[in-house]
């Protein structure tokens, strides 16, 4: 294994070597950086030209410059790298070392979203292939494929910022909106339990009537702008995700689970009002790893506890359940925020922005404050681009499910009278994952390539910004350092997803083959 990793290092070297060359030769010779200064008219133009001449080594041919960029590269096993200067003086590595953390912030988020619903999604559509979900979902997912991202970014920032923003002031939902969102809900979960044309109906008007109800009393409570969940709402819906994680994780029959499940629970009640003290008078970092590793802990005893054999999966799973409570609980502290947030004269009663990564005029030091505003910033842009790459692991996914639910060790799998769950979760699901870990490791990697298009409708400055003003400024140092780091990533990528491979299938050793 250590003879094949080095190996492909070396030759990932070569690539990065080779492509690198490549495209700089290519970058220096397309366009001339100093082009608008040769025919400018101004008396300091010519004094410009000379400064970058040497400041950017122009004078030097592009094969010998690029050894000279190359020089300061290889500065990092040294730990001197150095990307050189871009065109407006300032150090490169300052501009990424700024721009990394927002693409990070923004891209992050909706590839793990996208990643999670798009994979369940399409497990559901594969066990239910041709159903009425299955068409559905099939639509929806050509639909938000074909879309251009700038486009749906407009509509998000129409319908979800400006007209919510304006519903704010007076929320009272319209018996029209009530009834048009009232029907959408009933008929997606009508085409997600489906059944026959009787069950269906009843889950329709079900929903429908009590969606309907739910969102009047909401606003009667007056809701919208002094949301929260409380301890009573947050224990029902801690009941529900037990019910949920145990079935997921282990089967609704493991009783030894379930109790576990429901344990944290009720846990999770006990703990409300502790929790909630400790998370508004010490509102740090550290105080929400420190609830985090006790709620690991905590999971993982109530499980031990309750579980006579097969711990793991029992741990497992009330752990699951604890880490759901907690990130309710968490929710529900923002929640907490959101009026004052809304008040404030930074903000001025419209809290879902349109552009940028941040409110400047909002006061930085209060931590559930700037919290919530940085989330704020994430939504639009988040659901952009979860929109578009979560229809392209629906598919990926429900294809190459179906493939695996043909195979012999499936039929025997089910034959031997295995459950459907034990048959979908432990032995179908594990070998779908074996392809679908290229396009996962591919697009975490891909993540520090930023969203030149999204970054841009809502201004946000990462890197794939920087790669759009390198290419419109011809700022060769700008450019081929974000292609450095993008292609780095990328090539180190393939490699991740060889080793995985080996991981998810016994059948593959890595480095074994001669």
């Amino acid at each position: 294994m250590f003879a094949y990793i080095m190996r492909r290092l070396g030759v990932l070297f070569v690539i990065l070597f080779g492509s690198s060359f490549i495209l700089y030769n290519l970058a220096a010779i397309s366009g001339d950086p100093l082009e608008g200064l040769r025919t400018s008219s101004e008396p300091s133009a010519k004094q410009q030209i000379i400064t970058l001449t040497r400041e950017l080594d122009l004078n030097v041919p592009p094969p010998v410059r690029y050894f000279l960029w190359l020089r300061g590269i290889l500065g990092l096993f040294v730990g001197k790298l150095d990307f050189g200067n871009a065109r407006n003086g300032q150090a490169v590595s300052t501009l990424v070392q700024h721009a990394i953390p927002v693409t990070i912030r923004l891209v992050t988020m909706a590839t793990v979203v996208a990643i999670i619903l798009g994979i369940t999604v399409g497990i559901v559509t594969a066990l239910r292939q041709y159903s009425r979900f299955d068409y559905a979902m099939t639509f929806v997912s050509f639909l938000m494929y074909s879309l251009p991202v700038f486009w749906v970014a407009v509509l998000l920032k129409q319908y979800l910022a400006i007209r919510f923003n304006t519903f704010l002031s007076n929320p009272n939902v319209p018996i029209g909106w009530n009834i048009v969102f009232s029907c959408v809900t009933g008929i997606f979960w009508a085409g997600v339990i489906s059944g026959n044309r009787k069950r269906v109906s009843q889950i329709f008007f079900g929903v429908a009537l009590g969606n309907a109800a739910l969102l009047q009393l909401l606003s009667t409570l007056n809701w919208f702008t002094h949301p929260g969940l409380g301890p009573v709402v947050l224990f029902g819906a801690g009941i529900g995700v037990a019910y949920g994680v145990t079935q997921i994780s282990v089967g609704i029959n493991n009783k030894a689970a379930l109790r576990a499940s429901q344990t944290m629970a009720l846990l999770a009640l006990i703990s409300y009002y502790p929790s909630q003290y400790l998370l508004k008078h010490s509102p740090h970092v550290s105080t929400l790893l420190l609830m985090l590793l006790f709620t690991l802990l905590l999971g993982a005893g109530v499980g031990r506890i309750f579980a006579k054999i097969d711990r793991g999966p029992i741990m497992r799973t009330s752990t699951l359940t604890g880490l759901v409570l907690a990130f309710l609980m968490l929710l529900d502290k923002l929640m907490q925020t959101w009026f004052p947030y809304l008040s404030t004269d930074a903000v001025n009663g419209r809290p879902v922005p349109t552009i940028g990564q941040m409110n400047a005029l909002l006061d930085q030091s209060d931590f559930w404050m700037s919290t919530l505003d940085t989330l704020m910033h994430l939504v639009l842009p988040t659901i952009a681009l979860t929109l578009i790459s979560f229809a392209g692991y629906v598919r990926f996914t429900r294809g190459t499910l179906l493939d695996v639910l043909n195979a012999d060790y499936i039929r025997t799998a089910r034959a031997k009278g295995l459950t459907e769950r034990t048959v979908i979760m432990r032995h179908a699901f594990r070998n779908t994952l074996i392809p679908l870990t290229t396009i996962i490791v591919v697009d975490f990697a891909g993540i520090i390539g930023g969203a030149i298009i999204t970054e841009s409708v809502f201004g946000w400055v990462g890197m794939g910004t920087l790669f759009r003003q390198a290419i419109g400024s011809f700022d060769l140092n700008l450019l081929m350092a974000v292609f450095f780091i993008t292609a780095s990533l990328s090539v180190l990528a393939n490699l991740i997803a060889d080793l995985l491979y080996s991981a998810l299938d016994p059948r593959i050793r890595v480095g074994a083959g001669k």
